[in-house]
C-alpha cells in the first residue's frame, strides 16, 4: 500500500508541476487582461446578480440555484482540510498563492460560465445541459470532439474516484473521529485494518443520505443546495470572524508571516533552497486553491449551463462570484485562523490543523471546537458530494448520448464510492484527487484560451446593451 501511495503521489506531483501551474496562471492572466479586469470592475454587479434572478429566461433552475449548486461542489473539504494541508506542507505562503490563483481564477470562472450558457444544448427531455465538453465541441468545432471526450472522461473519474466522493467522505469521517473517538478506543477489523466504529457509522449514514438525494437528479440537488449552502457558509465565516477579531493584534504578524513564506525571504540567502521553498508554496497553494474553488477545472460551468437565463455574460458574472466566496472569503479566513494559532507548525495533519486553530482561537473548549469543525465539515463535504454527482453524471451523459440506463447504474456506483471512501488513507485520497483534478484542467484550459476572443466579444456586446438598457440587469 505504501508503494502504491508513493506512485500516486509522484504522478500527482508531476501533473501539478510547472507546466500546469503556468497554464492555469496564463489562462487567468490572459482572460483578466482581455476582459479588462472584469473581476474588479463588475464584482459589485455580479454580487447583485446573485440574488436578482432574471424575470425571463430559458433554463432548468434559477441563476441563484445554479450558483448554489456550483458552490455546493466547491465549498467543501478544500476550505477546511485543503487549506490546512496546503499550509501544513507548503508553509503559510501557500495561502498567498491560493489568493493569487483565485484572483485570476475569477476571470477564468467568468469565461467558463459565459461559454457554458452560450454553447449549451437542450436534450430530449427538454433540459438544458452544457459544460466544457459542449463548448469545446461546438465552440472549437467537431474536429476537437476528442478533446471534449477526454475532458468528460477525466471529469467522470474525478467525481467518481476523487474530489466528488472519496476526499469528501474521508473528511467527514476524520472529523467525526476527532470528536467522538479521538483515541480510537472502539475499533473493528475490516479489510485487514482496524477502523473505529465512528468511521463505519458516519460512513453508512452519509451514504444513505447521499443515495436518497442523488437519485432525484439536478432539481433535488439544487433544492437542497439553495437551503444548506448559504446557511453553512454563514456559520463557518462567523466562527472565523470571531477568531480573527478576537486576536486582531496578531493579524498583522500573521499576514507578514504569509508574505515572507510566499517569497521565501528567510531562505533567500540559501539560493536553491529559497527557490525550493517558493516552488513548494506556489505548487501547493495553486493546487489546493484550484481544488477548493475549481477555477479552470471546468466543473462549475456544468451547473451554470442549467441556469434560467438568456444572457451568457450575465451568468458568467454570477459564476465568478463562486471563486470570490470560496477562496477570497472562506479560504482566507481559514488560513488566517491557522497561521494566527501557529497550528501548521505543530506536526499535525489534515483536519487536525484546523481543529487546533479553532481550539486556539475560539473562546470555547477543545471539544466544542472539534464539534464545530465536525458539523461544518460534514455539511460542506456532503453538499460537495451532491454537486459532483451532477457534474460527473453530465460527463457520463455526454459520453453515452444521455443513456438513462447508464446514468441509473452510475448513480449507484457513485453511492458505492462514497461507501468505500472512509477506508482509504488520507495521503492516497488527496493525491488521487489531485491527479484527476489536474487531468481535467488541461483540456478545459486549452479551450478557454482558444475561445478567449469569443468571451471578449460576448462581454463587450452584453455590457454595451446593459448600458443602453437593452439587456436585463
Amino acid at each position: 500500500m505504501e508503494r502504491l501511495n508513493g506512485i500516486i503521489t509522484d504522478i500527482n506531483d508531476f501533473i501539478w508541476g510547472v507546466p500546469l501551474v503556468v497554464a492555469v496562471f496564463f489562462c487567468g492572466i490572459l482572460l483578466t487582461i482581455r476582459l479588462r479586469f472584469v473581476q474588479v470592475r463588475k464584482l459589485g454587479k455580479a454580487l447583485k446578480f446573485i440574488v436578482k434572478n432574471e424575470d425571463t429566461g430559458s433554463g432548468n433552475i434559477s441563476s441563484f440555484a445554479a450558483l448554489c449548486t456550483a458552490l455546493s461542489a466547491t465549498v467543501g473539504t478544500g476550505n477546511i482540510v485543503g487549506v490546512a494541508t496546503a499550509i501544513g506542507t507548503g508553509g503559510p505562503g501557500a495561502l498567498f498563492w491560493m489568493e493569487v490563483a483565485a484572483f485570476f481564477g475569477m476571470a477564468t470562472k467568468y469565461a467558463e460560465g459565459l461559454l457554458a450558457v452560450k454553447y449549451r444544448v437542450k436534450n430530449e427531455n427538454g433540459d438544458y445541459i452544457g459544460g466544457p465538453f459542449y463548448y469545446i465541441e461546438n465552440g472549437l468545432g467537431s474536429k476537437w470532439k476528442w478533446l471534449a471526450k477526454l475532458f468528460a472522461v477525466f471529469g467522470l473519474l474525478a467525481g467518481l474516484m476523487g474530489i466528488g466522493t472519496i476526499t469528501q467522505i474521508n473528511g467527514i469521517t476524520s472529523a467525526a473521529n476527532n470528536f467522538f473517538d479521538k483515541d480510537a478506543s472502539n475499533t473493528v477489523s475490516l479489510f485487514g485494518r482496524d477502523y473505529t466504529i465512528t468511521t463505519i457509522a458516519a460512513g453508512l449514514i452519509v451514504t444513505v443520505f447521499v443515495a436518497l438525494i442523488v437519485i432525484g437528479g439536478i432539481k433535488r440537488i439544487a433544492k437542497v443546495s439553495e437551503f444548506v449552502v448559504p446557511a453553512m457558509i454563514f456559520v463557518y465565516v462567523a466562527c472565523c470572524l470571531v477568531i480573527i477579531f478576537g486576536h486582531i493584534t496578531e493579524v498583522p504578524d500573521a499576514i507578514a508571516t504569509i508574505i515572507r513564506s510566499a517569497f521565501g525571504f528567510r531562505q533567500s540567502a540559501g539560493g536553491f533552497a529559497g527557490y525550493a521553498v517558493i516552488k513548494a508554496c506556489m505548487s501547493k497553494g495553486v493546487e489546493r486553491g484550484i481544488f477548493s474553488n475549481e477555477a479552470g477545472l471546468g466543473s462549475a460551468p456544468i451547473a451554470s449551463a442549467a441556469a434560467r437565463t438568456n444572457e451568457p455574460a450575465r451568468q458568467g458574472l454570477v459564476t465568478m462570484t463562486g471563486t470570490f466566496i470560496d477562496t477570497i472569503i472562506v479560504c482566507t479566513m481559514t488560513g488566517l485562523a491557522i497561521v494566527i494559532g501557529g497550528s501548521y507548525n505543530k506536526g499535525l495533519e489534515g483536519v487536525d490543523i484546523t481543529i487546533d486553530a479553532f481550539s486556539y482561537g475560539l473562546p470555547v473548549s477543545d471539544k466544542t471546537a472539534a464539534f464545530i469543525i465536525m458539523v461544518c465539515l460534514s455539511f460542506f463535504a456532503f453538499t460537495t458530494i451532491l454537486g459532483w454527482n451532477y457534474y460527473s453524471e453530465c460527463c457520463l451523459s455526454y459520453l453515452t448520448g444521455s443513456n438513462k440506463k447508464a446514468s441509473a447504474v452510475f448513480r449507484w456506483l457513485y453511492v458505492a464510492a462514497v461507501f468505500i471512501g472512509p477506508y482509504l488513507t488520507i495521503e492516497a485520497v488527496w493525491s488521487l484527487s489531485g491527479v484527476f483534478n489536474g487531468l481535467m484542467a488541461f483540456p478545459n484550459v486549452i479551450a478557454l484560451i482558444a475561445l478567449s476572443g469569443v468571451v471578449t466579444a460576448e462581454t463587450k456586446s452584453y455590457l454595451k446593451r446593459l448600458k443602453e438598457g437593452k439587456a436585463e440587469s
